[in-house]
């Protein structure tokens, strides 16, 4: 495919997902472990930086976004959130969905296998003014998530996935209407099980149906996990098949704005989900949206330009669990990923595996030499990816499209173990 060169190629139009406004068509997928309040917040500010001058929001007059309806640089969504633990008042999960004053849309997504609960989990978080979008995951290939029929197993049972689709919107209009608000509900899911068991689009007719503002399609099944190639016609596929007035995003295989690029060009998509590709990169954002207003591309960041970055992200982790020793364990996935092809021998990336305080990383990081440019081993794919995995699920649960009374009674075990809260 031949593409016109990103700095002279047109801006791609507003999105829509209910009342939100994207004025870019990006989306920070939902990670575990990953997209907490400090880390979104850097990848929306790096995201801020790519816009046009008149669009970045600022208080000089160019531009005043709405609060809590105007999304500049696209959508910013939380860790996976599991809903009985919400309802059930699980501290770990209500920290998740505590409110970042500086953020722009309040995106949340939610886990779970339960109708009643999902629905009860949707009301709480509008009426306690917690969400301006509801996501719902449907895509999680995690053995102990599957295994029970949750994550990317459930839309196999097309009773199950209306009910709880269902559920939730109607609960997200009901408690928007009690304060004065909408708020739209997208779901997330992939493929299916493996090719031979599809369900994307059944799915999507289901969801359209019951009355989502959006669709985001993993163009994997759960067998593929995380390997090989995104199916990207598939998505290509979907937008053929959802109505023109709901916004369909595409996700995987997006490592920079010329994948993005690609992407939209090629599927039609209205927006791109970027997981795995910003892992130690949320400067990815700028160059995602400067790619999609058709602006010249940044440069990568030299190392020394990346140690303030991991700096800031340890200080917003330390405010964030007011806890710094726990905030610097944390951080040490991160910093991995940040330096990730960088000449750094064994025994300085041993010391930055032990970081325990602010200072320790700040020493740590000026031991470096940081005249290096960005590698070209840290570009293009990144994050786990490893080999397909036979799909771990019920015993029986691909004999009937529809649940059985045995399934239903154990369904609630797929909430036990997840992740998220």
């Amino acid at each position: 495919m031949t593409l016109l060169p990103v700095q002279c190629a047109p801006a791609f139009a507003p999105v829509a997902v209910g009342p939100i406004q994207l004025w870019s068509p990006v989306i920070l997928a939902s990670m575990a472990g990953v997209t907490n309040v400090p880390f979104r917040r850097l990848c929306r500010h790096f995201g801020e930086e790519g816009l046009p001058e008149h669009l970045r929001p600022a208080p000089d007059g160019r531009a005043h976004p709405r609060p809590r309806i105007d999304a500049p640089a696209g959508l910013y969504v939380t860790e996976m959130v599991t809903s009985r633990a919400l309802v059930e008042g699980n501290q770990r999960t209500l920290d998740m969905v505590r409110v970042d004053p500086e953020e722009r849309v309040r995106s949340i997504q939610l886990y779970g296998v339960d109708p009643d609960v999902m629905a009860a989990a949707t009301r709480l978080l509008v009426e306690q003014d917690l969400a301006d979008h509801v996501d719902l995951n449907f895509g999680c290939p995690v053995p102990k998530v599957t295994r029970k029929g949750g994550g990317a197993a459930l839309p196999y049972k097309r009773d199950l996935f209306a009910s709880l689709v269902g559920a939730v919107v109607r609960a997200a209009d009901d408690a928007g209407r009690t304060v004065g608000r909408d708020i739209p509900v997208t779901i997330k899911m992939r493929i299916g099980i493996d090719d031979g068991h599809v369900t994307y689009l059944d799915a999507a007719r289901i969801a359209q149906q019951a009355g989502v503002a959006g669709i985001a399609l993993h163009a994997r099944t759960q067998h593929q996990y995380y390997s090989g190639a995104a199916q990207w016609q598939a998505i290509a596929r979907l937008r053929d098949v959802v109505r023109e007035d709901i916004p369909v995003f595409g996700n995987g295989d997006i490592f920079s704005g010329d994948d993005a690029r690609a992407m939209m060009d090629s599927t039609g998509c209205n927006a791109v989900v970027i997981g795995r590709g910003a892992q130690g990169r949320p400067w990815l954002f700028r160059e995602l949206v400067a790619a999609l207003h058709g602006r010249p591309l940044p440069p990568p960041p030299t190392l020394r330009q990346i140690t303030p970055i991991i700096e800031q992200h340890a200080r917003w982790q330390v405010e964030e669990m007011a806890d710094e020793y726990r905030a610097m364990r944390h951080l040490r996935a991160h910093i991995g990923w940040y330096l990730r092809g960088f000449a750094i021998g064994g025994p300085s990336r041993q010391a930055l595996n032990l970081v325990s305080s602010l200072e320790e990383l700040h020493e740590r990081l000026m031991d470096l030499d940081l005249d290096q440019p960005f590698p070209s081993a840290a570009q293009g794919s990144r994050g786990r990816a490893g080999h397909e995995k036979k799909p771990h699920l019920p015993d029986g649960w691909l004999n009937s499209r529809t649940l059985t009374d045995d399934e239903r009674q154990h369904l609630h075990l797929a909430e036990d173990d997840a992740s998220g809260g």
